[in-house]
């Protein structure tokens, strides 16, 4: 069992983690036809879109209620209805999916009884799904904001007490923040590979994937759709990924009586067979030949990569679920995780992560623990680049943000493929470090040693 370190520093030197308002967007932007909308100043919101442009390449439409001075002391609900009815009127939205922020939660309004207040007074925006979380800023991170976002869509959206049908197929899909659109493509490629049908929420694999819709769009393009939402609870099964989504997952079981299983990670060939068994089991087949070929391709490469793994030192910073599911990953595969950072202490994994003690903390903490330790792979997001270079250690990106490499929203680490790929990746990683040896390689040799060496080296022909 880990130990859990929290910092005690006055401030965060290099941060780590992102806000949960941002994480609450994300999850806004995996509904079909949304607009996420900050309830804030304008600068929380145009800090958390430059991230997300970012990460995604994409546009971001991401808006804000502006608060300013006397809005912040008079009380904000006049710019919340004021924006509401903006976004409605312009951007015609299915979806609205409001975050909190600091400053509005700082001042302690009741946001929940305003939003119903605006939804009474305004009959034009009946045709408009509107949801509201809150999420402050100096609570969480991350992963808090994209669950309490989520379990906000399910509460308001998701028709309570629906019967399983006997004909019913479907499975719901509740993804964590750190799975990508091509984690979420592969999750569905999977459960309908036994003759299911997955239901997303959030599906950031329809808006977020890169595609480029035959006009202009000034909402999302893409994602799950509000009707969709509201008939999860006639499913057969709820799969949730990450501790985070243990929270909207209870929701939507105590909300429909749909059954759940949480997986806390789906990279791993145990991970991997967990789901296998669970998709049996509710189908009632047999797993197809494809799967079960991607099962031994992923055995093969675990031979083939665990030279490369084998003793290797890495040190490892994210939000808590996926420093959990890579930790595991680099253990089985023979690495020592020698140093941990999460973004939040807000998990039950962090005592389950292999390794002596996680530091709750930001990228200083990283660094200075890589180089205490003597690591030799730094696994962050972008933002631990510098630290990379100052320790001269390569760099996995991994998480959210990923700014200075392209394509990474279609990287896969979900299933038997996805880790296959990223055994692949990191094994090749290790490669481009080893030194090539030449002749140059004796010049600091000793004499002795010189002829010592040429003495063992075979006598060339003629």
């Amino acid at each position: 069992m880990a130990e859990i370190v929290h910092g005690r520093k006055a401030c965060a030197t290099n941060p780590l983690k992102s806000s949960a308002p941002l994480g609450a967007a994300l999850a806004y932007l995996g509904m079909e036809g949304s607009v996420p909308l900050l309830h804030g100043s304008q600068g929380c919101t145009s800090f958390a879109l430059t991230l997300a442009v970012r990460h995604f390449k994409e546009a971001i439409p991401l808006q804000t209620t502006a608060m300013d001075e006397v809005a912040t002391i008079l009380g904000g609900a006049g710019n919340l209805e004021e924006a509401i009815l903006n976004l409605h009127k312009r951007m015609k939205p299915r979806f609205i999916g409001i975050a909190s922020t600091a400053l509005v939660e700082t001042r302690g309004e009741d946001y929940v009884g305003e939003l119903g207040t605006i939804l009474r007074k305004n009959a034009s925006l009946r045709g408009t799904s509107i949801v509201y979380a809150s999420t402050p800023d100096y609570a969480g991170a991350l992963e808090d904001g994209w669950s309490r976002a989520v379990a906000a869509i399910i509460d308001a959206l998701v028709e309570p007490g629906g019967a399983i049908g006997p004909l019913s197929r479907q499975v719901n899909i509740l993804p964590g923040v750190h799975q990508t659109t091509a984690d979420i493509e592969e999750i569905v490629a999977i459960v309908e590979a036994f003759g299911l049908s997955p239901m997303v929420l959030p599906d950031i694999s329809g808006s977020l994937d890169g595609t480029v819709p035959s006009q202009y769009q000034p909402t999302t393009w893409g994602g799950a759709r509000p009707e969709q939402v509201a008939r999860m609870g006639q499913a057969l099964h709820t799969i949730a990924i990450g501790e985070h989504m243990r929270h909207p997952a209870g929701r939507l079981r105590e909300r429909t009586g749909v059954p759940v299983t949480l997986f806390p990670t789906l990279l791993g060939l145990e991970a991997g067979d967990r789901l296998v068994s669970l998709l049996m089991e509710l189908s009632g087949r047999t797993a197809p030949a494809r799967l079960r070929r991607q099962r031994s391709q992923l055995e093969d490469a675990m031979l083939d990569g665990h030279f490369f793994f084998g003793g290797r030192r890495v040190a490892i910073g994210s939000d808590p679920d996926l420093l959990y599911g890579l930790a595991a990953f680099f253990h089985v595969m023979g690495a020592e995780v020698v140093a941990a950072v999460a973004s939040t202490g807000n998990s039950a994994l962090l005592e389950r992560i292999p390794t002596q003690r996680v530091v709750i903390g930001d990228l200083q903490d990283l660094e200075d623990a890589a180089a205490a330790a003597g690591a030799e792979l730094l696994v962050t997001n972008s933002h631990g680049r510098q630290a990379a270079e100052r320790l001269h250690l390569p760099h996995l990106r991994v998480g959210f943000p990923i700014f200075d490499r392209i394509g990474s929203t279609h990287r896969c680490t979900a299933g038997y493929r996805g880790t296959r790929d990223l055994i692949f990746e990191v094994a090749n990683i290790a490669q481009a470090g080893l030194h090539a040896h030449g002749p140059g390689d004796f010049a600091d040799v000793l004499p002795g040693e010189k002829e010592a060496s040429h003495a063992c080296a075979p006598v060339a022909a003629g």
